[in-house]
């Protein structure tokens, strides 16, 4: 059991509550023109730049993809095409949560205030929000925040806004390497890894394993 009453639960949004398809969409737009050796690494550098590109000062998210895109495009040997790039950047305000999500939630809200910090745009980021079926308290950013995660800023961007410290909050992320790392740092002693399968777990960090989001409901006792 999670023996601690936070002030905020706050959430990443992309990968731990809203299906992140980019890895699936790259798969159907290039899958029938590259072997599967050279479309699986093209996903994994997609994946490895974007992360790269969100290092630097705040850029429009569209030019964070189209240029991992475009870089990874570089590193297999595969020509670069701008269109599918944002196809796939177009795409991400229709995906909706993880199966588990709506239920989880639903039973957070009924005692917490949730909050997302995500590395999003503002014009993006609503849509997926209303797809998870519950109310949140608040909703921040990279734009807002002029910065992405694994950066601090954006962390302190949210404490900031809701006046608050680190360790009033329990803080709930499927990356370690965008989110819980970087709140570790920060001194956010309460955090919960959702094992989604997209990194493996990382004991050192002092956090909370659990498989998905009704799982971290009980163990908050709800």
């Amino acid at each position: 059991m999670i023996e601690f009453e936070p002030k905020y639960i706050t959430f990443d949004c992309y990968g731990t509550l809203t299906r992140f398809r980019m890895a699936d969409m790259t798969r159907e737009l290039y899958g029938d023109e590259l072997s599967t050796e050279d479309l699986e690494k093209l996903v994994s550098f997609f994946a490895g730049y974007r992360r790269d590109e969100v290092l630097g000062a705040w850029k429009p998210y569209r030019d964070v993809v189209v240029n991992a895109f475009e870089r990874a495009c570089r590193r297999v040997g595969v020509k670069f095409d701008e269109a599918r790039a944002e196809k796939i950047y177009t795409a991400v305000p229709t995906w909706g949560p993880h199966p588990d999500v709506p239920e989880g939630l639903s039973r957070l809200a009924k005692k917490y205030r949730l909050v997302i910090l995500s590395n999003a745009s503002n014009d993006q980021i609503q849509s997926n929000v209303d797809k998870l079926g519950a109310p949140f308290h608040a909703v921040f950013t990279a734009q807002q925040a002029q910065s992405y995660k694994p950066r601090m800023q954006g962390f302190e961007y949210m404490f900031d806004q809701l006046n608050c410290n680190p360790e009033d909050v329990l803080h709930v992320s499927s990356s370690l390497r965008y989110d819980l790392m970087t709140a570790h740092d920060l001194g956010i002693r309460h955090k919960a890894f959702v094992n989604r399968g997209h990194e493996p777990s990382t004991p050192y960090y002092q956090y909370y394993e659990v498989n998905d989001i009704p799982h971290l409901a009980a163990e908050l006792g709800l």
